[in-house]
């Protein structure tokens, strides 16, 4: 049974564009802040602390439901619809109080941190990261719960 990552992040004066929304360059620094509070923090709370030496986004898609002003606290939650040897596919759901926001998806690459070239997983990041793999949504009519 695989599970998903939550945490909250928070959204900056400084995020908002003209229009008094989350900027949409923005809302990818949420998404990073999210992602490194899983995949550093989180997994360095489990002894897998590798992936702090290098990890690059390959891959970045956004998909945008409503717009996202001050509301506090923004709610991401993360999962894996994949699992190669040297790259994971994460997605992640926005929300405020319980209303989806935005989702997204990420293809990230560990890279070596002198060649910073790709790299193979060691077998605790893969045991860590399987926990959080699941089904893409709408696949088997999975459903991935969010908020």
């Amino acid at each position: 049974m695989s599970r998903r990552y939550v945490t909250q992040v928070r959204v900056r004066w400084s995020d908002l564009d003209a229009f008094r929304h989350v900027n949409n360059a923005k809302t990818v620094t949420l998404l990073e802040e999210a992602r490194i509070d899983w995949l550093f923090s989180e997994a360095a709370r489990h002894g897998v602390d590798r992936l702090t030496e290098g990890i690059v986004v390959a891959r970045l898609e956004i998909d945008y439901k409503r717009p996202l002003g001050m509301e506090l606290p923004v709610t991401v939650s993360m999962g894996l619809t994949k699992l190669g040897q040297a790259s994971m596919t994460v997605d992640y759901i926005l929300s405020v109080a319980g209303t989806t926001v935005a989702t997204a998806s990420s293809v990230l690459v560990p890279v070596d941190p002198v060649t910073f070239r790709p790299r193979r997983m060691d077998d605790r990041e893969r045991a860590f990261l399987l926990q959080y793999l699941h089904e893409p949504a709408g696949v088997n009519n999975a459903v991935v719960g969010g908020g």
